[in-house]
């Protein structure tokens, strides 16, 4: 289990892979925010921008505790809050001035909202013209939609993950996180590491990176479009079940629970009926390779099925453990906090609330053997940077206070 210090601010820059890179985070909730943790998990510096007194809505999303979101506490670590009204003048011009050091902004504002306020990519190009400027948007920059709000709920409808989620029979389902916008984050993420590296491979200027919500959950449908452009297949709801490949489902268990099973490998195949006690299916030529299989698929489920129904769920892990066929529980929050891998792997780490009270995490991915990433504090209490940070700018003493009574920080 991973140990973290959450005063250890000196040292964020050791041996982290992004020493030295300054983001500017304009963005609020999921898709910018989260391109923003992944960075500052590296060891980005950066500067989280939230509107005044309110902050970022998701300081109050999911389950919060002493009035704070404990989603906010995980998402925004290693960042540092800053408050300023970007709708304001002088807030505008604090952002530009902290924009003409930086090397990344992220922002996931409506396509333009920040060039009415005169921090658009033409306007920040200007200032700085080695900028790379993450843009995250329901629909894009360009095109017909673009003016449209777009959440993480439509873009996985529009982009064909949700059609495709749940059983035939039934409405379609959504997953219970909100993947299309985590798409995008690391979507953003790839594209400004590529733009840094041509920016310092290649020379030249910088570049803005614009990613649509629903483009991130489309470029991950696999064979949809050429299935259906070649062949005029559709892909429907399959349930629990993985289509095109078998056999690949959830099963039921004698003691009411489930295990999921990958048993879709022509060796792995084998192994598994032989395992179950149906070697002749293991046997059988025409389930040989994938393709038999599938169109034999209802009669492959019912027999695992008819098995699994018949032993507890332990002992379908240890069986189908000992065969090496891939398989495995459904996990619950609870399982995974006490699981031996998970800990074993740092990827449930331990970390102080400001209250003193312990609070668990998930850890970082991916892991880097040589300049891992790490928690160095929590998600920040509102504003707390901001005088540190205007200060490095040369704003100060009576300038700062009038800032403040102004709301403008």
């Amino acid at each position: 289990m991973a140990e973290a210090n959450n005063d250890d601010k000196d040292n964020v820059n050791d041996k982290s892979s992004l020493r030295g890179i300054r983001v500017i985070e304009l963005g609020s909730l999921i898709a910018g925010p989260y391109a923003g943790s992944l960075l500052a998990q590296f060891g980005a510096d950066v500067l989280k921008i939230e509107p005044p007194e309110q902050g970022d809505p998701l300081r109050k999303w999911r389950k919060l505790y002493e009035g704070t979101s404990l989603w906010w506490y995980s998402q925004s670590r290693n960042k540092k809050s800053v408050t300023l009204d970007l709708r304001s003048p002088a807030g505008q011009d604090i952002v530009r001035k902290l924009v003409a050091s930086a090397d990344i902004v992220i922002e996931n504002f409506r396509p333009g909202t920040l060039e009415k306020w005169g921090l658009g990519w033409e306007d920040l190009r200007q200032v700085n013209p080695a900028l790379i400027m993450v843009r995250i948007s329901g629909y894009g920059q360009t095109g017909p939609y673009k003016d449209r709000p777009g959440f993480a709920a439509i873009a996985e409808s529009m982009g064909g993950l949700r059609y495709v989620s749940g059983y035939p029979d039934r409405p379609p389902v959504r997953s219970g996180v909100s993947i299309g916008d985590t798409l995008a984050s690391l979507y953003g993420v790839i594209g400004a590491l590529l733009a840094m590296h041509h920016l310092r491979a290649n020379g030249g200027e910088g570049q803005f990176i614009d990613v649509a919500l629903y483009e991130s959950v489309f470029a991950v449908m696999e064979s949809l479009v050429p299935e259906y452009s070649m062949l005029k297949h559709v892909r429907e709801r399959s349930g629990a079940s993985l289509p095109g490949i078998s056999p690949s489902n959830t099963y039921p268990c004698k003691d009411g629970h489930y295990v999921i099973i990958a048993g879709n490998g022509d060796a792995i195949f084998k192994r598994f009926m032989t395992a179950i006690g149906r070697g002749d299916l293991g046997e059988d030529p025409c389930l040989a390779h994938n393709d038999g299989r599938v169109a034999h698929n209802a009669m492959l489920d019912e027999a695992i099925a008819a098995w699994t129904s018949s032993h507890d769920l332990e002992t379908v892990l240890a069986t189908l453990g000992a065969a090496a066929v891939p398989c495995g529980k459904i996990y619950t929050a609870a399982e995974i906090c006490t699981d031996e891998h998970y800990r074993a792997r740092d990827m449930i780490e331990t970390h102080t609330l400001p209250d003193g009270v312990p609070v668990e995490m998930a850890g970082i991915v991916p892991k880097l053997s040589e300049t891992p990433g790490k928690t160095h504090w929590l998600g920040p209490a509102l504003g707390a940077h901001t005088e540190e940070v205007l200060a490095s700018l040369g704003i100060s003493g009576a300038e700062f206070q009038a800032l403040r009574e102004a709301g403008v920080v």
